[in-house]
C-alpha cells in the first residue's frame, strides 16, 4: 500500500512493484482523478483518518507512506505552509493509527522524509546528525514522529531521507532545469552550496533494498555519494542540454521572486548516504555525470 500513490514518487515505485509481480493499493483523496500504473488498485481516503480503508492494513506487507504537498508549490504562503505540515502529519498518524488497529500487521513500513532534516550547514551530515532548527527541518522531524508509534507495535519502521530525485520529466527537477533549457543557465547565487540529488533508479532502488533487508530499521539518507555543487549541477546540466552556462542569477533575485521558496536553491543540504551504503546498497548513478547521461543520453 502506497499513500501518495499517485505521485510522480509512487506512480515509478508502484511500476517497480508491479513488475515483479507484487499487487499494488494506492490511497488517494480523488480516485477518479489519480493518475496511476495499470493495475494499481486506487482506494478513497481523507488524508486524516483510517476511515474506509483501514482495514485493508490487515492484507499488506508492506506500506510505504509518501503523502505529502510538494514543496514545489509556490508560492511559499502562511496557508500554502500550514498544508505542507498537515498534509504530511495528517496523513502519517492516519497510517499509524490504522497500523495500530490492525489484527495483522504489515511486517515493514517505509516513513518518508527528506535531507532538508539537517538545514544548511558546511560538513557532511550522516543519520546521526542532530536536525537543524529551520522550517523545513522541523517539519521532517513531525513527519518522521507521525509514525513513530508503529514501532511500539513491532512493526518495523524504515526513514528514508531523500535528496531531490532526479527524474526527467517529473518532480522538482523539470522547474530545476527550466532556466538551463531557456538558454540562461548558470549559477544560482553564490554557486557554491551543495546540491542534493538522487537518480530516481536509485531511489526506487534503495526503497526496495530497505523493504527488503529485515535487519534496516530506523533512518536513512538516500542521497548520491558524489558530493556536487550547485555550479557543478548546473554546469553539468548545460552540458547534457547542449545549453550555455554563462548567465549568473543573484541570490537577492531568487530570494524576491521566490521568497522563503529560494532556500531550496540557495542553501545547500550536505549529507551521505552512510548507512545505506553500509548497509551494503550499491548506487546505480553515484556521479552527477552519468546520472545526467541516463536522463538525456545523446
Amino acid at each position: 500500500m502506497i499513500t501518495g500513490g499517485s505521485g510522480f514518487l509512487g506512480r515509478a515505485l508502484s511500476k517497480s512493484f508491479l513488475a515483479d509481480g507484487h499487487q499494488v493499493w494506492a490511497l488517494s483523496r480523488a480516485p477518479h482523478k489519480a493518475r496511476v500504473p495499470q493495475g494499481v488498485q486506487v482506494v478513497f481516503w481523507d488524508g486524516k483518518t483510517a476511515q474506509g480503508w483501514g482495514h485493508l492494513v490487515n492484507e499488506m506487507d508492506v506500506i510505504v507512506n509518501l503523502a505529502g504537498k510538494s514543496l514545489s508549490s509556490w508560492p511559499w504562503t502562511k496557508a500554502t505552509k500550514k498544508e505542507f505540515w498537515d498534509s504530511r502529519i495528517n496523513s502519517g498518524q492516519a497510517v499509524a493509527e490504522a497500523i495500530r488497529n490492525a489484527t495483522h500487521r504489515p511486517r515493514v513500513l517505509v516513513q518518508s522524509s527528506g535531507i532538508n532534516h539537517y538545514g544548511l550547514r558546511g560538513d557532511l551530515a550522516d543519520e546521526s546528525t542532530p536536525p537543524a532548527g529551520d522550517f523545513l527541518a522541523r517539519l521532517t522531524m513531525k513527519w518522521e514522529a507521525s509514525t513513530r508509534s508503529v514501532e511500539d507495535t513491532g512493526v518495523r519502521r524504515v526513514i528514508t531521507r531523500s535528496a531531490v530525485v532526479l527524474a526527467k520529466d517529473d518532480g522538482l527537477f523539470p522547474l530545476m532545469s527550466l532556466p538551463v533549457r531557456l538558454f540562461v543557465g548558470g549559477p544560482l547565487g553564490s554557486g557554491k552550496q551543495i546540491m542534493p540529488w538522487i537518480h530516481l533508479a536509485d531511489e526506487i532502488g534503495a526503497i526496495r533494498f530497505l523493504i527488503e533487508n529485515e535487519n534496516a530499521r530506523g533512518a536513512f539518507n538516500l542521497i548520491a555519494p558524489e558530493s556536487t555543487s550547485s555550479v557543478e549541477f548546473m554546469r553539468g546540466l548545460g552540458k547534457v542540454l547542449h545549453r550555455p552556462y554563462w548567465f549568473p542569477t543573484p541570490a537577492f533575485l531568487l530570494r524576491i521572486v521566490l521568497g522563503e521558496m529560494s532556500v531550496l536553491v540557495l542553501e545547500g543540504r550536505a549529507a551521505q548516504p552512510k548507512r545505506l551504503t553500509e548497509f551494503g546498497y550499491r548506487f546505480q548513478f553515484s556521479g552527477l555525470n552519468e546520472a545526467l547521461a541516463d536522463l538525456f543520453p545523446s
